[in-house]
């Protein structure tokens, strides 16, 4: 996501991205009549027309006039078009014309993104090309950061985003025009938009609907939402694709090693990589710096830009001339994911290198963990890497693979989310959305009934469902927060146990993309050392709140010093980016529990009484993740499962003489490497007082279960023989008074 308030990292990147050449703009004349914004009553300026004759080029102009007839004619018209033809800068732009000739009398038009920092930059664009300003007549609302007034007739939104709005307003009363774009990305929050909607689009007849896709998708959105205008939009160049005869061994080291070859020819043109993960472009940043630091400056100078999909923080650029961001590049290389295509926006881009390969996670509920495996890209995103290039038209496309590799491997469309993600944040949202009378849910890709069954048990053993199975008023607090429910249920405790600082700082903390960075090579050793300072021995959650600590005491030593601030990150390697980002989460969360009424603790962090009621909130949220080293050499087992990790590199406990034997922890992948990320220390007498009983007993046997038996019976030896003399007295009352069968009620301790 991006946002307003970005490190100067950022603020680099994005110029340069800026794909304008510089030039001047030309005053341009059009007689003594001022031709007026419809949007704002102002005259165009000179700005105006020159962006117009761009826009009038694009590839999607064409197709106005069918739109626009379509969109007065029809409750949903779905445009199938490729990538980069401009759908999702102009067809927003003309719902919102649709919605000003309709006098906004049924609202104004949202279009939702997949991901916050694409919204952010179509909605700048859109208000660039429209001669208005942004957070007025055109605005942005993503995570943690709104940009938008009453009056926005424009608004870009995260699909996540647009959800939480339908909780509060379930027929989206405000909006004349919804747009949902990059459908063919398959996110849940826009599975499930698509489904939802068609409830909101019965009950508003005067409600549009627009979908925005790739053309793989067109065809199954048909059969799903019926009979509906299909508009398609396409690229004019088709790009040169060049296989590999075989599969490299290595896919990353032969995606560098073909990139340094382009650069040696000093071929003209900017190169995109599709890397296979997030760790792959931070391993490719710095190797792409060292090998320029030794190159012959004769080549020109090669500038990595990393993308990430799904993190906002950008790796730091150690001294480093502060204005070396706004001079002439050479060549720019940008760094992604398969799923980063979005994100690519700069113009003169002549190669694409493609690996082929994606390492991508997927839930498995039986487990509650996700399985992270590397595995063949789709023909679909395959297809969208070639479009890449559909405004070069010299542009080449490197598939690091062999052709029938496509046809023989590779998938036809894009997985859908909804199919491995967990599911418990959309059942509880789907749980909330009954109160609004929504009860039934279409889905275009119906979502496995055991992942369903998980998230549904995982509420109930939160606290989130009555014995009905509907939302509890405990349910509902929970849906106010944008978090994972299980972190939601440990702010709630926070309340009981007077932690809510602290536990308000743990929740934003993580919330935010890692705050530590992956170190160059050669530097880890000084990296852990700095992170040491920051180390609490009750674990990385106290250890969360050391870091966001010191950054707040530096950021107030050095008020109106940005750079002060950036280089105080960058001296402990951290990323100042993730760490402003979680003191907006954190801004956030405290606004939320005003306005819900909801009391906050005064800060005491450091006290023995603070550091137990931390982990009291902790528990009452992840009693579901919890771990216990079963050799004492770190092989820590889990408890609702036979998985066996080790602790994470970034985890303050890492290479120390002593490893706790309980833990609870946040995250929890299975890969080649198994390790809980964000671990705590917890004792069993702990476990044993907050976890629901009815959650212990539905746990599997083990050693581990045996050992909390054990600390059960301890705790109440007296009070277990009372119940048992209780249970049978109450056994020959009832048999001398037969009473009829009652309910059986869940206990949520």
């Amino acid at each position: 996501m991006d946002f307003s308030n970005a490190s100067p990292e950022s603020h680099c990147i994005s110029e340069l991205l800026d794909s304008s050449d510089g030039e001047e703009e030309e005053i341009l004349m059009y007689g003594e009549d001022l031709e007026l914004n419809p949007f704002d009553g102002l005259p165009y300026s000179s700005r105006y027309y020159k962006l117009m004759k761009e826009r009038q080029e694009l590839p999607v102009w064409k197709v106005r006039c069918a739109f626009m007839e379509s969109l007065l004619h029809h409750q949903i018209v779905i445009v199938s078009g490729d990538a980069k033809t401009g759908k999702s800068s102009q067809v927003p732009q003309w719902c919102a014309e649709h919605c000003l000739a309709a006098g906004c009398r049924h609202g104004a038009a949202v279009c939702s993104q997949a991901r916050g920092q694409v919204a952010v930059r179509l909605a700048l664009r859109a208000a660039d090309e429209m001669d208005v300003n942004i957070g007025h007549e055109v605005g942005y609302f993503v995570p943690f950061e709104s940009c938008c007034t009453t009056e926005t007739i424009l608004r870009y939104c995260t699909d996540d985003m647009l959800q939480r709005e339908m909780m509060s307003a379930p027929l989206l009363n405000s909006y004349g025009v919804i747009i949902l774009d990059d459908v063919h990305e398959r996110t849940v929050p826009t599975d499930v938009l698509l489904g939802v909607l068609k409830h909101v689009l019965r009950a508003r007849p005067a409600l549009r609907l627009v979908i925005l896709t790739a053309p793989h998708m067109s065809s199954k959105l048909q059969d799903f939402c019926g009979s509906v205008p299909l508009i398609r939009v396409e690229n004019e160049h088709q790009a040169e694709v060049v296989y590999t005869c075989s599969m490299p061994k290595d896919h990353f080291l032969s995606a560098l090693r073909l990139l340094f070859e382009l650069h040696h020819t000093k071929e003209k043109g900017d190169i995109v990589i599709f890397l296979a993960c997030e760790q792959d472009i931070d391993k490719a940043y710095q190797m792409i710096r060292q090998e320029q630091s030794n190159s012959n400056p004769d080549l020109g100078e090669l500038i990595p830009v990393p993308l990430y999909p799904t993190r906002n923080d950008l790796i730091p650029k150690p001294n480093q001339d502060k204005q070396k961001c706004y001079q002439k590049y050479r060549r720019k290389v940008l760094l992604t994911t398969s799923s980063g295509g979005s994100l690519i926006r700069i113009k003169n881009i002549t190669f694409v290198i493609d690996v082929g390969v994606e390492r991508r996670k997927v839930y498995n509920p039986r487990i509650r963990a996700d399985s992270v495996t590397t595995q063949p890209i789709s023909k679909a995103q395959a297809e969208m890497h070639k479009q890449i290039l559909s405004t070069s038209p010299s542009g080449k496309l490197f598939c690091l693979y062999p052709e029938e590799f496509t046809y023989k491997e590779m998938k036809p469309d894009f997985p859908a989310k909804i199919q491995e993600s967990n599911l418990t944040s959309m059942v509880l949202f789907l749980k909330r959305m009954d109160i609004a009378g929504f009860r039934h849910c279409e889905f275009l890709s119906r979502p496995a009934p055991e992942s369903l069954m998980q998230a549904l048990e995982d509420l109930d053993y939160l606290a989130a469902l009555d014995n009905d199975g509907n939302l509890s008023e405990f349910g509902i607090i929970m849906s106010e927060f944008p978090l994972d429910p299980q972190l939601s249920k440990s702010i709630l405790a926070s309340c009981e146990f007077e932690c809510v600082d602290e536990m308000l700082t743990i929740a934003a903390m993580v919330t935010a993309p890692n705050c530590f960075l992956h170190t160059p090579s050669g530097t880890e050793e000084i990296a852990l050392t700095c992170w040491r300072k920051f180390s609490h021995p009750a674990g990385d959650h106290f250890t969360l709140i050391n870091v966001f600590n010191a950054f707040r005491e530096a950021s107030t030593n050095s008020a109106g010093q940005c750079c002060s601030n950036e280089k105080w990150c960058r001296n402990y390697f951290l990323s100042c980016s993730a760490l402003r980002m979680a003191e907006m989460i954190r801004a956030e969360l405290v606004e939320i529990m005003k306005r819900i009424e909801l009391p906050i603790s005064a800060p005491d962090f450091g006290s023995p009484e603070n550091t137990l009621s931390i982990k009291k909130a902790l528990l009452s949220g992840y009693f579901m993740q919890i771990a216990r080293d079963v050799d004492g050499s770190g092989n820590y087992l889990m408890l609702t499962h036979r998985q066996v990790a080790k602790l994470h590199p970034f985890s303050s406990y890492y290479n120390t003489r002593r490893s706790p034997e309980w833990v609870l922890f946040h995250e929890f992948s299975i890969s080649e490497d198994n390790s809980i990320r964000v671990v705590s220390e917890i004792s069993p007498h702990l476990f044993v007082e907050l976890a629901p009983q009815y959650y212990f007993s539905n746990l599997p046997p083990s050693e581990s279960k045996d050992i909390l038996q054990e600390v059960i019976d301890q705790l109440s030896p007296v009070s277990t023989t009372k119940e048992k003399q209780k249970a049978n007295s109450d056994n020959k009352e009832n048999e001398k008074y037969p009473q009829a069968p009652t309910e059986q009620r869940c206990i949520i301790q």
